[in-house]
């Protein structure tokens, strides 16, 4: 049995980030995940205005309820799409001029649902090249609330974004949503809104949000199920072999964890505590066809996983894939044919056949983390598998290489 530490979650964290700075009072965050988006996220904070202090374990957010401690400010959101999305709409509450970019990946990725509904509450909100992407500028002067309604279907981000911000608007926002992706991704904002102070309710699928204000709060922040997949899919996939992740358990705020329901499908052992949760292999994976929607940032961990099936593996309804840090779900397709299996997609699924994949290959990673840690599990049982970039973990993961590699030493279990 190997215990694996994983880094703090990356949705709790960012989460985490937005309602300490709208908070009245400092809040305290423990164990927050360090990594390139969790850290262009503080760095925007402190760029509008509001301090920051970080130490090893600890991070202290001042909050200010009335908004930036500048009236003008220019903000880079590196390649975090909760940065770039959260941080305008923060802003927004505040009063002045608060200008966002990112880096080209980032500018690729849309943002016109939240620009729109932004705009629909009054805000003066302007792209600076091309509509529903960065960069743009937030003229400030506050937010009345009200009535929206608005398409979550490319992002749940839109939503988490307009529901954090409407504790802080002057009358509560009512937000009727027409589609919605990754809704286990709201759950985790509700439920952290609430420890925050917030007063919010659903009611079918029309969210309201009263205008109370938030207060400071002492956080411990659980592992990145995400993040976790890829250890728990390493698992499955080595006969003999069982890990367990303290921190992710019963009440685990992350819907992604949900990675391991597929696992167990595929045939492997899953025991989840209250603390803690084990996958273990049987030395089978069964083939499978799963809908994929509410847990889509996985859906590589297991593209990855699928051949090493004996059957195929379909995953379904993840046409949301496409627009993150690359189009994932093609990404997934080019390198599994790279490594010589066969693969069919449409518009929102994909569909792998068992086979042997064959190294040497160089797998595309297209900039994102996720292709390169969805991969490594494909490098455990494949020699000669590199990647163009694998630096890109960074994202939220900078350590990765070294803890992964460590899967070598894997304790067999008797």
């Amino acid at each position: 049995m190997t215990v694996i530490d994983i880094p703090g979650s990356k949705s709790v964290t960012a989460r985490a980030l937005f309602l300490a700075a709208a908070a009245e009072g400092t809040t305290t965050l423990l164990r927050p995940l360090v990594s390139d988006d969790t850290e262009g996220f503080a760095e925007g904070l402190r760029a509008l205005g509001y301090a920051v202090r970080q130490e090893p374990g600890a991070w202290h957010i001042e909050g200010r309820p009335a908004g930036p401690g500048t009236a003008d400010a220019d903000v880079y959101c590196r390649d975090g799409a909760t940065t770039a999305r959260f941080l305008p709409t923060l802003a927004a509450a505040g009063h002045g001029t608060f200008r966002f970019d990112a880096s080209a990946q980032m500018r690729r990725r849309p943002l016109g649902p939240l620009s729109t509904a932004l705009r629909e509450l009054g805000v003066d909100l302007r792209h600076g090249e091309k509509d529903g992407h960065h960069p743009l500028a937030v003229h400030a002067a506050g937010v009345k609330g009200g009535a929206l309604t608005l398409d979550a279907g490319q992002s749940s981000q839109y939503l988490t974004a307009l529901l954090m911000l409407g504790p802080l608007t002057a009358e509560g926002l009512d937000i009727t949503v027409t589609d919605l992706v990754s809704e286990p991704y709201v759950e985790i904002t509700l439920a952290m809104m609430r420890s925050f102070g917030a007063e919010v309710t659903r009611e079918g699928r029309t969210y309201r949000v009263a205008p109370t204000g938030y207060r400071a709060a002492r956080l411990p922040i659980e592992p990145d199920a995400s993040t976790a997949s890829y250890f728990f899919a390493a698992a499955a996939l080595e006969p003999g072999r069982a890990v367990t992740v303290p921190g992710l358990g019963t009440g685990a705020l992350q819907g992604d964890l949900a990675f391991v329901d597929v696992l167990r499908r595929m045939g492997a052992e899953v025991e989840v505590t209250a603390g803690a949760t084990t996958v273990r292999s049987t030395g089978t994976l069964r083939g499978l066809t799963v809908n994929m929607r509410d847990i889509s940032d996985t859906m590589p961990t297991l593209a990855a996983l699928a051949p090493f099936a004996d059957g195929p593996v379909r995953i379904e309804d993840v046409a949301n894939t496409r627009v993150k840090e690359c189009d994932r779900l093609d990404a997934c397709a080019e390198n599994l044919r790279r490594l010589g299996i066969t693969v069919e997609t449409g518009p929102d699924w994909i569909e792998i056949h068992p086979g042997t994949p064959a190294g040497p290959a160089e797998i595309a990673t297209h900039g994102d983390h996720r292709i390169v840690m969805s991969f490594a599990v494909t490098a455990l049982r494949t020699p000669g598998i590199t990647f163009d970039d694998p630096g890109c973990v960074k994202k939220t993961f900078p350590d990765f290489h070294r803890v992964f590699g460590g899967f070598g030493a894997f304790a067999r279990t008797p």
